[in-house]
Protein backbone atom coordinates (compact mmCIF):
# COMPACT_ATOMS: atom_id res chain seq x y z
CA UNK A 1 0.00 0.00 0.00
CA UNK A 2 3.01 2.46 1.12
CA UNK A 3 4.18 1.77 -2.48
CA UNK A 4 1.04 2.76 -4.28
CA UNK A 5 1.20 5.90 -2.33
CA UNK A 6 4.66 6.54 -3.08
CA UNK A 7 4.19 5.94 -6.85
CA UNK A 8 1.07 8.41 -6.97
CA UNK A 9 2.87 10.89 -5.07
CA UNK A 10 5.63 11.19 -7.46
CA UNK A 11 3.31 11.17 -10.46
CA UNK A 12 1.54 14.16 -8.54
CA UNK A 13 4.73 15.60 -8.52
CA UNK A 14 5.96 15.36 -11.69
CA UNK A 15 2.64 17.04 -12.87
CA UNK A 16 2.96 19.97 -10.91
CA UNK A 17 6.47 20.34 -11.67
CA UNK A 18 5.58 19.73 -15.78
CA UNK A 19 2.85 22.21 -15.36
CA UNK A 20 5.11 24.62 -13.43
CA UNK A 21 7.74 24.37 -16.37
CA UNK A 22 4.76 25.30 -19.09
CA UNK A 23 3.81 27.94 -16.67
CA UNK A 24 7.81 29.43 -17.03
CA UNK A 25 8.15 28.83 -20.81
CA UNK A 26 5.01 30.99 -21.02
CA UNK A 27 6.24 33.81 -19.41
CA UNK A 28 9.48 33.57 -20.40
CA UNK A 29 8.01 34.38 -23.76
CA UNK A 30 5.80 37.45 -23.04
CA UNK A 31 7.35 40.17 -25.11
CA UNK A 32 9.26 43.68 -23.12
CA UNK A 33 6.47 46.25 -22.58
CA UNK A 34 3.58 43.84 -23.01
CA UNK A 35 1.69 41.74 -20.07
CA UNK A 36 -0.77 38.81 -19.91
CA UNK A 37 -2.87 37.55 -17.16
CA UNK A 38 -2.78 34.42 -15.06
CA UNK A 39 -5.87 32.95 -16.88
CA UNK A 40 -3.77 33.36 -20.46
CA UNK A 41 -1.04 31.24 -19.17
CA UNK A 42 -3.53 28.56 -17.90
CA UNK A 43 -4.98 28.61 -20.43
CA UNK A 44 -2.29 28.59 -22.78
CA UNK A 45 -0.62 25.60 -20.68
CA UNK A 46 -3.77 23.54 -21.18
CA UNK A 47 -5.82 24.03 -17.93
CA UNK A 48 -7.99 27.25 -17.94
CA UNK A 49 -9.32 26.86 -14.65
CA UNK A 50 -5.73 27.15 -12.66
CA UNK A 51 -4.99 30.80 -12.81
CA UNK A 52 -4.64 30.90 -9.62
CA UNK A 53 -1.77 27.80 -9.51
CA UNK A 54 -0.06 30.05 -12.49
CA UNK A 55 0.85 32.44 -9.74
CA UNK A 56 1.76 29.92 -7.11
CA UNK A 57 4.01 29.08 -9.97
CA UNK A 58 5.18 32.25 -10.25
CA UNK A 59 5.20 33.21 -7.00
CA UNK A 60 8.89 31.05 -6.37
CA UNK A 61 10.23 31.70 -9.74
CA UNK A 62 13.47 32.91 -10.37
CA UNK A 63 14.73 35.95 -11.51
CA UNK A 64 15.11 34.97 -15.12
CA UNK A 65 11.59 34.78 -15.53
CA UNK A 66 10.06 37.75 -16.05
CA UNK A 67 6.85 37.49 -13.48
CA UNK A 68 6.54 41.22 -13.67
CA UNK A 69 4.55 41.14 -16.97
CA UNK A 70 2.00 39.16 -15.08
CA UNK A 71 -1.48 40.77 -14.08
CA UNK A 72 -4.36 39.49 -13.14
CA UNK A 73 -7.42 40.05 -15.67
CA UNK A 74 -8.36 43.40 -14.51
CA UNK A 75 -4.57 44.41 -15.20
CA UNK A 76 -3.94 44.58 -11.18
CA UNK A 77 -0.46 44.23 -9.80
CA UNK A 78 -1.98 41.42 -7.22
CA UNK A 79 1.55 40.02 -7.48
CA UNK A 80 3.26 42.70 -6.58
CA UNK A 81 3.61 41.82 -2.38
CA UNK A 82 6.22 38.88 -3.87
CA UNK A 83 8.63 41.23 -5.27
CA UNK A 84 10.59 42.23 -1.74
CA UNK A 85 9.52 46.08 -2.89
CA UNK A 86 5.89 46.89 -3.23
CA UNK A 87 6.13 49.34 -5.35
CA UNK A 88 9.16 47.05 -7.69
CA UNK A 89 6.59 45.13 -10.23
CA UNK A 90 5.06 48.42 -11.21
CA UNK A 91 8.47 50.39 -11.94
CA UNK A 92 9.70 47.49 -13.55
CA UNK A 93 6.52 47.50 -16.18
CA UNK A 94 6.65 51.55 -16.30
CA UNK A 95 10.42 51.13 -17.07
CA UNK A 96 9.22 48.94 -20.27
CA UNK A 97 6.67 52.01 -20.93
CA UNK A 98 3.59 50.01 -19.97
CA UNK A 99 0.75 52.71 -18.89
CA UNK A 100 -1.66 52.52 -15.84
CA UNK A 101 -5.38 53.92 -15.73
CA UNK A 102 -6.43 55.74 -12.83
CA UNK A 103 -7.04 53.20 -10.92
CA UNK A 104 -3.44 51.48 -10.82
CA UNK A 105 -4.37 48.74 -13.28
CA UNK A 106 -2.12 48.31 -16.66
CA UNK A 107 -4.25 49.30 -19.80
CA UNK A 108 -4.91 45.99 -21.16
CA UNK A 109 -6.17 47.81 -24.19
CA UNK A 110 -2.65 48.71 -25.09
CA UNK A 111 0.08 46.53 -23.80
CA UNK A 112 -1.75 42.64 -23.34
CA UNK A 113 -0.28 39.92 -25.17
CA UNK A 114 -1.85 36.46 -25.55
CA UNK A 115 -0.02 33.19 -25.79
CA UNK A 116 -1.17 30.61 -27.76
CA UNK A 117 -1.11 27.35 -26.80
CA UNK A 118 1.12 24.74 -25.96
CA UNK A 119 1.61 22.06 -28.29
CA UNK A 120 1.12 18.70 -26.89
CA UNK A 121 4.53 16.26 -27.54
CA UNK A 122 3.75 13.22 -28.56
CA UNK A 123 5.65 10.12 -28.17
CA UNK A 124 6.43 7.56 -31.16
Amino acid sequence: MKKQNLKKKNALTKKKKDFFNKVYDVTRKIPFGKVTTYGHIAEACGIRSSARTVGWALNGCGQDIPAHRVVNRFGALTGKIHFGDINLMEELLRSEGIKFDENGCVKLDKHLWIPSKIKKVTKR
